[in-house]
C-alpha cells in the first residue's frame, strides 16, 4: 500500500496578478521611488538650520511635528479616515509595528541632523543612505525577494549595492578633508547609525505591505511612534520639558520652516512607501536613495556648499555620489521576474497565516487593488483633520521670518517646478493603477 504524502507546511499564496499586472505595478513602483528621491532631498533642506545656531534636537522635534500633521492630513484627504480604519480592522497587529518603525525613524533622524551639522549636506546624505545596503539583507533573507531571480538579476542587484558602498566609501574619505577630524569621525558615524537604523525600519514596511496594507493606512499610525519617541529623545537632551519649550520658544521665528520640512519629508515618504509595495525593498529603498543627489544639488547650487573647495575634494564628492547613483539605476533595471513575484506571493501568505488575516484582502493588497467593501468615503473627522493642521501652519508661518543663511532662490524656484511635476505625474499615475491601494 501506498505510504501517504504529509501535507507541505509552506502557506499556499492565492492566485497572483498577470505578468502584465505585474509589470505595470512595478513601473509605478519604479517612478515613485525616482519621485520619493526628488522629495526627500528637499526635505533635508532645513536641517541647515542648525548651522545658525538652532539646536538639532530642535530641528528634528519641529520637523516631526510636521510630520505627524501630515501623516494624518494627507491621508485623511486622500483617502479618509473610514478608509484607514478599515485596513487596520483588517490587520490589527501591524499597529505595533507601525508605532516600532515610527521610533526608530526618529532616532535615525535626529542622528542625521547631528551628521549634517558634523559634516555637511553633500557629504552626509549618501552616508545614512548606505540604509539601501541593510534593506538588501533584508528583502532576501526574510521576505524571499530575488528568489528564483536569474543570475543577471541577481548581479544587478548586488553589482549594484557594491557600487554603492564604493560610492559611500568615496565620500567619507572626502569627509576628512571638509572638517576637523574630530567633528568628521562624529558625523560619519552619526550618518552611517542613521542608515543602519533605517535599513531595520524597512522590515515593518514590507511585512505591512506583503499584507495587503496600504502605505496611507501604515503611515498615521507609523507617525505615532515618531512623536513619541522624538518627544522623548528632545526632553532628556535638553534637560527638561522647561528647557525644551524656552528653546522652541526661541526659535520660534524658524519654525515653521521646520514644519515645512516635515511635510515635505511626507510627501516623499509616501512615494517611498509605494516604491516599497510595488517594487520592494531591494529595489524601492535604493531608488529612493537617488535623494542623495538632490542633497547634493541642494546643498552646492542652494546653499553654496563645497564652494572654494579644491579640485580633488570636489572629485570625491560628485564622483562617489555618481557611483552610488549609478548603483541604484543598476538596481532598479533589475526587474522582478514572475517566479520572483511568487516568492513574494509565498512571503505574504505565510504573513497572512500567522496573523490570520484574510487571504482575499492580503491577495488584493499584493495585486494594487482594494478589497471588497473598501471604500473612498469622507467624514467630518477628516475635514477637521485637514483644517486642524493647516490653521497650524498658518499660525507659524505668521510668526516666521527667513532665516539668515545665503540661498539661490532661482535654484531653489527652478527644483520646486521640478518636484511638482514629479509629484503630479507620481500622483496621476498611482491614482490610475491602484487608486492608491
Amino acid at each position: 500500500m501506498t505510504a501517504p504524502v504529509a501535507e507541505s507546511r509552506e502557506p499556499r499564496a492565492e492566485s497572483g496578478p498577470d505578468a502584465a499586472r505585474i509589470r505595470a505595478l512595478q513601473g509605478v513602483g519604479i517612478f515613485c521611488g525616482l519621485t520619493a528621491g526628488a522629495w526627500l532631498g528637499a526635505a533635508e533642506a532645513p536641517t541647515k538650520l542648525v548651522t545658525i545656531g538652532v539646536s538639532p534636537v530642535v530641528v528634528s522635534l519641529a520637523m516631526v511635528i510636521g510630520v505627524f500633521l501630515a501623516r494624518w492630513s494627507v491621508p485623511a484627504l486622500i483617502q479618509g479616515t473610514s478608509h484607514i480604519g478599515a485596513d487596520f480592522r483588517q490587520a490589527p497587529h501591524l499597529v505595533v509595528w507601525a508605532v516600532l518603525a515610527g521610533c526608530l525613524w526618529a532616532v535615525a533622524n535626529t542622528l542625521t541632523i547631528f551628521a549634517v551639522r558634523d559634516v555637511g549636506l553633500s557629504i552626509a546624505f549618501p552616508l545614512w543612505n548606505s540604509n539601501s545596503l541593510l534593506g538588501i539583507v533584508w528583502g532576501i533573507v526574510l521576505f524571499g525577494e530575488l528568489r528564483g531571480a536569474d543570475a543577471r538579476r541577481w548581479f544587478g542587484v548586488i553589482g549594484g549595492a557594491l557600487l554603492m558602498f564604493a560610492g559611500a566609501t568615496a565620500l567619507t574619505i572626502a569627509s576628512a578633508h571638509t572638517t576637523a577630524p574630530r567633528d568628521a569621525v562624529r558625523g560619519v558615524i552619526a550618518a552611517l547609525a542613521a542608515g543602519v537604523l533605517w535599513g531595520t525600519m524597512y522590515i515593518p514596511y514590507r511585512k505591512a505591505y506583503l499584507t495587503g496594507m496600504s502605505p496611507m493606512s501604515f503611515i498615521t499610525f507609523f507617525t505615532i511612534g515618531e512623536l513619541g519617541m522624538m518627544t522623548a529623545i528632545a526632553v532628556t537632551f535638553s534637560g527638561g520639558v522647561g528647557p525644551l519649550w524656552r528653546e522652541l520658544s526661541a526659535a520660534r521665528e524658524v519654525l515653521f520652516w521646520l514644519l515645512l520640512g516635515g511635510f515635505v519629508w511626507v510627501i516623499g515618504d509616501l512615494f517611498q512607501q509605494y516604491a516599497v509595495k510595488y517594487a520592494g525593498i531591494t529595489r524601492g529603498i535604493p531608488l529612493s536613495n537617488t535623494n542623495q543627489l538632490w542633497g547634493l544639488v541642494w546643498g552646492i547650487f542652494v546653499f553654496g556648499e563645497l564652494r572654494g573647495e579644491t579640485q580633488s575634494m570636489l572629485g570625491h564628492v560628485i564622483g562617489g555620489s555618481l557611483v552610488m547613483a549609478l548603483g541604484a539605476g543598476v538596481i532598479a533595471l533589475s526587474s522582478v521576474t514572475r517566479a520572483e513575484h511568487e516568492r513574494w506571493q509565498q512571503s505574504a501568505a505565510r504573513e497572512g497565516n500567522r496573523y490570520h488575516v484574510d487571504p482575499a484582502y492580503t491577495s488584493a493588497g499584493m495585486a494594487g487593488r482594494e478589497a471588497a467593501g473598501m471604500r473612498h468615503r469622507h467624514t467630518w473627522v477628516d475635514w477637521t483633520i485637514v483644517i486642524v493642521a493647516t490653521s497650524v501652519l498658518i499660525a507659524f508661518a505668521t510668526m516666521a521670518r527667513t532665516p539668515q543663511i545665503a540661498v539661490r532662490w532661482e535654484w531653489m524656484a527652478g527644483l520646486g517646478v521640478v518636484m511638482l511635476g514629479m509629484l503630479a505625474s507620481g500622483g496621476i499615475a498611482l491614482w490610475r493603477t491602484t487608486r492608491f491601494s
